[in-house]
């Protein structure tokens, strides 16, 4: 999974927590899960659209379905760095794309992807307000 040329890519780094790891020192799977929400944060964050910001204007952006696939794994104390995109953007859901990699080796682990509806507060589907779907879809700056 490569991230496309036309998509703005969001990086963040930090280091293996020992929470996030099991007996054997590898970081567990589900934790990836939380690696992917950090991404996605992060990419919020970076175009300026807070998830709480966009919770506040009424929206929410649950997730409906995960897809993971591993290649190796990261140990305690490595630095991890996620690269996350939009992948697909339509007016009522929103796909983002993951690369989990060790900033050591700077080999790709992890690859991933998130679908998520845009709802209303009680949960109602809805559409994406235009600004948030022009945002969510622009080109790299």
């Amino acid at each position: 999974m490569t991230p496309p040329n036309d998509r703005f890519v969001s990086e963040t780094d930090f280091a293996v927590r020992y929470a996030e790891t099991d007996a054997m020192g590898v970081v567990h799977h589900a934790s990836y899960l939380v690696y992917f929400e950090e991404g996605r944060s992060h990419y919020m964050r970076h175009l300026g659209r807070d998830y709480s910001l966009i919770e506040k204007s009424g929206l929410r952006l649950p997730v409906t379905e995960i897809g993971v696939r591993f290649a190796g794994s990261l140990t305690y104390g490595e630095r991890v760095r996620i690269h996350t995109w939009v992948a697909d953007s339509r007016s009522r859901a929103i796909k983002f794309a993951y690369e989990v990699s060790s900033m050591q080796s700077e080999e790709i682990l992890v690859t991933g992807f998130t679908q998520h509806m845009w709802t209303d507060l009680n949960g109602k589907v809805c559409r994406a307000p235009d600004e948030l779907q022009d945002l969510l879809t622009q080109p790299p700056a």
